[in-house]
């Protein structure tokens, strides 16, 4: 499918690979408060370890300053990881050097060792070829399984590819894979859902996304900007009037390419953002000077629901409206539901993924019922922007 050499390339029996996960997982209170992504890892670590690899896993977690922080220390996600494998996860204090090279030297074939945050040395983030080369010491292949990670030239996600034979996880497959079927050849109509609160972080999404799909429907504090762009007073409301000029050139460049645009025409509006408030729904046209817009009314989810049922494929990238706040989830609860019911009906292929969207599927009850969901944020905006990710072009070479 893509020129991505995989596990099926290399005999890995009673090698020690390294592999580069994503465990920056969120954390409370010292725990682990979401474990989807050490859950995606699951498949290839069961490969692995039946073919008695040595598994020695690299990540970072947080923004460290680049030295030891205690809060952002690998250990209670290692624990974490152990209690989702079912036997126990070894930890080393470090990710080179001898402390590194001991853990690996003691680990069995077919178990695993969970390295310390990369982020603790400065030369990770700095891609430095001379600490690249000291990780490379610690294993005969290197295996990324961090999409998520793969917008980020660094050592372990870049730098480790130059150093020794590589491939992609299975993880890191199924990605790219689920990727490729909306971007190179779908099956049309394709549409695009793409919500979130500022058009100045999506500009270069937007730019894209309106040069290959049929149809893409704006929602969120970012549809207020393209609102405003046609002359409309959306109130108080998150509103970027700065960008009024580009919200303009994306729907003339759309206008260009035969895409059209969903605008909302009715919105949920209140004085404050806040659960349960008090709200009224009215048109575009004729929000309150003292108001915000922060759901699409059901107008426009209806609009789009009804474009749904003509499309194909569906691309969704952030919220609709301020889903953590009901009664302002209702428009991305009934659309994304869509989105699930044709999915499940084999009607369209949904491709999801980026910033909240995960979270937003999540409070819809959705999670598990579009075709593909992705565990990247950023790394998922850069590949549907068009560009090349470091992590991904390392691998291909």
């Amino acid at each position: 499918m893509f020129k991505l050499p995989t596990l099926d390339h290399f005999p890995l029996d009673n090698k020690t690979v390294l592999l580069r996960a994503d465990l920056n997982v969120p954390m409370r209170d010292g725990a682990v408060s979401d474990t989807e992504r050490l859950t995606r890892l699951v498949p290839t670590l069961k490969e692995l370890a039946r073919r008695q690899a040595k598994i020695v896993i690299l990540s970072h977690l947080g923004r460290p300053k680049n030295m030891h922080e205690e809060k952002f220390s690998l250990r209670p996600v290692a624990a974490e990881l152990g209690k989702i494998w079912g036997h126990p996860i070894a930890f080393a204090e470090d990710c080179v050097g001898p402390i590194a090279a001991a853990a690996v030297a003691a680990l069995p074939s077919g178990h695993i060792l969970v390295l310390e945050n990369t982020r603790f040395h400065a030369g990770e983030e700095e891609n430095d070829p001379a600490f690249a080369a000291q990780m490379a010491a610690l294993g005969d292949v290197y295996v990324n399984d961090a999409f998520s990670a793969a917008h980020r030239a660094h050592a372990s996600t870049e730098g480790l590819a130059r150093l020794l034979p590589h491939a992609a996880g299975r993880l890191m497959q199924a990605e790219l894979a689920a990727l490729k079927k909306v971007l190179s050849h779908p099956e049309r109509p394709v549409m695009a859902v793409v919500g979130g609160s500022k058009i100045s972080t999506k500009l270069d999404l937007l730019e894209n996304l309106i040069a290959y799909v049929d149809v893409l429907a704006l929602g969120g504090g970012m549809a207020n900007t393209f609102l405003a762009a046609r002359g409309m007073d959306v109130g108080r409301s998150l509103c970027e009037s700065n960008m009024l000029e580009e919200a303009r050139t994306i729907m003339a460049h759309a206008s260009e390419q035969s895409c059209r645009i969903l605008l909302p025409v009715d919105a949920v509006v209140a004085t404050a953002l806040q659960a349960h408030m008090a709200t009224q729904t009215v048109a575009v046209r004729a929000v309150p000077a003292d108001s915000m817009i922060l759901d699409l009314g059901p107008q426009s989810a209806a609009a789009i629901v009804e474009a749904l049922h003509s499309c194909k494929t569906v691309v969704w990238n952030g919220p609709l409206g301020a889903f953590e706040f009901p009664p302002f989830d209702r428009s991305t609860v009934a659309v994304t539901q869509t989105v699930a019911h044709l999915t499940r009906q084999g009607k369209i292929l949904s491709v999801a993924g980026g910033g909240d969207t995960t979270a937003a599927l999540a409070h819809a009850g959705v999670a598990h019922d579009f075709s593909y969901v992705s565990t990247a944020g950023g790394a998922f905006l850069e590949w549907m922007e068009g560009k090349i990710l470091p992590g991904v072009a390392a691998l291909e070479n």
